[in-house]
């Protein structure tokens, strides 16, 4: 049973359809969320909300790229509602979950500042307009390609690319600005 199939199914309110998707889907999920959010109890509420959402608009799967896509999409979306549901002193918190393992693990400073960056770009991503935060989000923290973000959102590949390109101009202004803050 192909993606389409298997979602028209959903839609006829066949359950064990819809927990087969949960079943080979629920990892990538939880990694696209976690990407964004770096907190395991955040990923999995966005895991749960990706799933929710699906579900509920799996009327408008047209099977256009691949279910996988369409859920990682969905999870991004909801990851970034999440980061943007969040207190603005939450981002200066540092725990041991959010604390990125790098080469300089052994230095807390170090550590701290790239969790600390990470959040804030995380934010600023957030606040993009949907085109841009949504082509960044699909890229850097769904994995998906150029190709497979065009078919996904149904745009061509060049203005998948003005829109990255565009959205990662505009965020690295509103890095700059907040430097001079």
């Amino acid at each position: 049973m192909d993606d389409l199939d298997l979602a028209r199914t959903v839609t006829r309110g066949d359950r064990e359809a819809f927990q087969r998707i949960i079943d080979e889907h629920a990892s990538a999920v939880y990694r696209t969320c976690y990407r964004i959010l770096r907190d395991p109890r955040d990923a999995e509420d966005a895991t749960q909300e990706t799933f929710i959402a699906a579900y509920r608009a799996m009327g408008s799967y047209r099977g256009e790229g691949s279910l996988a896509a369409w859920l990682s999409r969905i999870a991004a979306r909801r990851s970034f509602a999440i980061v943007g549901r969040r207190r603005p002193m939450e981002s200066l918190e540092i725990s041991a979950a959010t604390v990125p393992v790098s080469d300089d693990a052994g230095d807390p400073q170090v550590s701290a500042i790239r969790a600390d960056r990470r959040r804030r770009l995380i934010a600023l991503v957030a606040t993009l307009p949907e085109t841009h935060r949504e082509v960044i989000a699909l890229l850097y923290f769904g994995d998906r390609t150029l190709t497979e973000i065009a078919q996904l959102t149904g745009r061509p590949v060049g203005t998948v690319k003005t829109h990255l390109h565009r959205g990662l101009v505009r965020l690295r202004s509103l890095m700059e600005e907040g430097r001079d803050a």
